[in-house]
């Protein structure tokens, strides 16, 4: 890594000059700073009539948010570039799309999406997508078919896992999720007048021993290859279209952890809305997110069972049945990792807008406790949810 060097603005249209692929690379001129995330420099580069480009992205070897006392693998830019050409090869249509990359240096040239708009900030000042649910229940279908025993030779799917073994990052989710909510610790970040509720987390030894279950098929679980991070801030929107962003914490893992991912910012923003609309016109936007809900898990079973209908290689995985009984356990994973999701991003060190935004303190509180009870209440009952329409019942019941 000798070659390593943080780009300047200066560097990042250098870059992009030299390797973005553009017909006139010499009209590029300027680069902005946007990233907005602990882990990266991201780089818009534009022309001289002041029209975006290109992206330029660079990882940071070290935490942005904590510093220099926080190092990181520059490796991560490898594999999520990897990821996001793997994941592109089986759906382009919602996967960012990669231009170049340089692991010396750590640095990946991408499509830009000024045309797009952070999925996150659309669901926070309620702009609704009608289809962004259903895309990206496709997206996760395709990407985690594809890369799974019901698609690749076993020779092709143990090369892939041993491809994008990530263990630094996968180090920071196993603490961020599975590690520090539930325990006394620096990292964590929540209000002080929720102490006696976040400290009762760390006392019910029921929650704890279901969360070491998910650690643990977190760990050994290598269905497929993941995003691995697949919330609605790493998600571009547009009428009609959604694209998949930031996957250096791709790994190869089990499948329900992004299906829970994706799913608990979803609940999280479902938990926010009050602090935005109040809370008697949050009430159809909350319906909404319900919604959002039920058509990624139908969007994504439906497609997975149709590919592994048409697609299946192995003889015993095709056993008819065989799928639905798999997505069943995906499904009940799935649940729990949601869990998971609301917790540490209610209590843990990375915090999301939805809730962060909200203005009024006591409003905040209550809807980030809202997050904290309704994340312990799905890692509890995650095996007697059996279904998509009894989950949406079971978080209506908690209000």
């Amino acid at each position: 890594m000798s070659q390593y060097r943080t780009f300047t603005a200066a560097d990042a249209v250098a870059y992009a000059q030299q390797f973005g692929g553009l017909q006139a690379p010499s009209e590029l001129v300027e680069a902005q700073e946007i990233g907005d995330g602990n882990l990266n420099l991201v780089f818009k580069i534009f022309d001289s009539q002041g029209a975006s480009q290109i992206i330029v992205k660079q990882a940071l070897p070290y935490v942005r948010c904590v510093g220099e006392s926080w190092p990181l693998t520059l490796d991560r830019a490898r594999l999520e570039a990897q990821t996001l050409v793997e994941h592109y090869q089986h759906c382009p249509e919602h996967t960012v799309k990669v231009v170049h990359y340089d692991p010396a240096l750590a640095v990946m040239v991408m499509e830009d999406l000024s045309s797009h708009r952070i999925w996150r900030g659309e669901l926070v000042k309620g702009v609704y997508y009608p289809q962004a649910a259903s895309q990206l229940g496709e997206y996760l279908a395709r990407t985690l078919f594809h890369t799974s025993d019901f698609y690749l030779h076993p020779h092709d799917k143990k090369a892939l896992v041993a491809r994008f073994i990530n263990p630094e990052m996968c180090e920071i989710t196993e603490d961020l999720f599975f590690n520090d909510p539930y325990l006394i610790h620096e990292r964590n970040n929540y209000p002080a007048a929720l102490e006696q509720q976040v400290a009762a987390l760390r006392d019910d030894s029921c929650l704890k021993l279901a969360v070491a279950q998910l650690k643990h098929k977190f760990f050994s679980s290598a269905e497929a290859l993941l995003h691995g991070d697949i919330h609605s801030g790493s998600i571009f929107v547009a009428e009609g279209s959604l694209k998949a962003i930031d996957a250096e914490f791709g790994y190869v893992g089990p499948i329900g952890f992004d299906i829970g991912t994706a799913i608990g910012n979803l609940l999280l923003n479902y938990c926010a809305l009050p602090g935005h609309f109040g809370p008697r016109d949050a009430a159809s936007h909350r319906e909404q997110r319900l919604k959002d809900i039920q058509a990624l898990w139908l969007a994504f079973a439906e497609r997975f069972i149709t590919l592994s209908r048409h697609e299946t290689r192995d003889v015993a995985l095709a056993t008819e049945g065989y799928v639905e009984q798999f997505l069943q356990k995906v499904w009940i994973d799935a649940v729990g990792f949601c869990g998971t999701e609301l917790i540490r991003r209610s209590v843990g060190l990375s915090h999301v807008a939805d809730l962060d935004s909200i203005e009024d303190e006591a409003t905040r509180l209550a809807c980030v406790s809202h997050a904290i009870e309704l994340g312990k209440f799905l890692i509890l009952i995650a095996g007697q949810v059996n279904s998509v329409d009894e989950f949406i019942a079971r978080v209506r019941q908690k209000g």
